[in-house]
C-alpha cells in the first residue's frame, strides 16, 4: 500500500485542519474543509485506500477505527457517513429504535423514513452513533436522509420539523469536535448553511439545482457533490465554475470514481 512520507501527510494535514485526536477527545478546532477539496466517497465494497485524494467518506459502522486510524497516516481526512433520517434494520442497534418512530420505507430495501418530531427517542441514539464516529477517530460526519418532509415518510413532518433535527444534528456533531454536513435538504441551505460546516449532494446537475448550493461556496466551505447518470462532459464545466467538488459516480458508491 502506498503511504506517503512523513513530512508530506503532515503538510497535507496542516491545509486542511487540524488533527483529529486519537484519544477520542474532541480537537481544540473541528476541520472545515474548503471549496474544491477532492474526495472519495466509497460505501460498498472492499475499501480501497490507495485513492490519491485528501478525503475519504467511508461508512460509520462499517469501518473500525484502525482504518480511520490507516487513513490519517496516508494524510487523509475520513467523514463517517450514517442515516440520522432514516432507520436501516441491517444496523447493530436497529432494535433500539421503537416501532413508533418507523414510517415509510424510503425506497432502499430494509429502510424506513423516521419520525424526527420525537426528539426524545431520536437524539439519545443519533448522539451514540456520533460518539461512535468520534471514539474511532473519524474528522466529520455525513447525516444522510435530512430531507424527509419533502417525502412521503408516513408522518406529518413540516420544514420545521427538519429544521430543528437538521440543527439538532448539528450540535451533537459540534459537541463532539466533529465537522457536519449538510445532505440534499437545497430548499432549506440558507437557513442552515451557517449550522454546518460542508454539504454532500446528489446528481444537483441532473436536475438544475447546482446553483442552490453557492451560499456553501460563499461561506468557503466545501460542496462534495456526485452525479450517477450524466457523464463528465454534462457536469464539470459547471462544477468547476461553481467551485463544487465533483465526481461521477455508480449508485453502488463503490470504488469506481471519475473526477472533474
Amino acid at each position: 500500500m502506498r503511504r506517503l512520507p512523513a513530512l508530506a501527510a503532515l503538510f497535507t494535514l496542516l491545509l486542511t485542519g487540524c488533527t483529529a485526536s486519537s484519544d477520542g477527545k474532541p480537537p481544540a478546532e473541528r476541520w472545515r474543509p474548503r471549496p474544491g477539496t477532492d474526495w472519495q466517497w466509497q460505501l460498498s465494497g472492499r475499501l480501497d485506500t490507495s485513492v490519491d485524494v485528501p478525503v475519504y467518506d467511508i461508512d460509520g459502522f462499517d469501518h473500525p477505527k484502525e482504518t480511520v486510524d490507516e487513513l490519517h497516516r496516508d494524510g487523509r481526512r475520513v467523514i463517517c457517513y450514517l442515516s440520522t433520517g432514516a432507520w436501516e434494520e441491517f444496523r447493530p442497534d436497529a432494535k433500539e429504535f421503537p416501532a413508533s418512530v418507523l414510517g415509510r420505507g424510503n425506497g432502499w430495501e430494509g429502510e424506513r423514513w423516521l419520525d424526527i418530531r420525537r426528539v426524545d427517542v431520536l437524539e439519545p441514539l443519533m448522539a451514540d452513533r456520533l460518539d461512535m464516529c468520534r471514539d474511532k477517530g473519524f474528522d466529520a460526519v455525513e447525516p444522510d436522509n435530512m430531507d424527509g418532509y419533502r417525502n412521503r415518510t408516513g408522518f406529518p413532518l413540516t420544514a420545521r420539523d427538519q429544521l430543528r433535527y437538521n440543527r439538532l444534528i448539528a450540535k451533537l456533531a459540534h459537541d463532539r469536535g466533529l465537522a457536519v454536513g449538510l445532505k440534499n435538504d437545497l430548499d432549506q441551505i440558507p437557513e442552515l448553511v451557517g449550522d454546518f460546516d460542508f454539504a454532500v449532494n446528489e446528481q444537483c446537475a441532473q436536475y438544475g439545482e447546482c446553483g442552490a448550493l453557492t451560499p456553501f461556496i460563499e461561506a468557503d466551505k466545501a460542496v462534495f457533490h456526485v452525479e450517477y447518470e450524466l457523464p463528465t462532459s454534462r457536469f464539470c464545466p459547471e462544477s468547476r465554475r461553481l467551485g463544487l467538488s465533483s465526481l461521477l459516480k455508480k449508485y453502488e458508491l463503490g470504488v469506481w470514481r471519475k473526477a472533474c
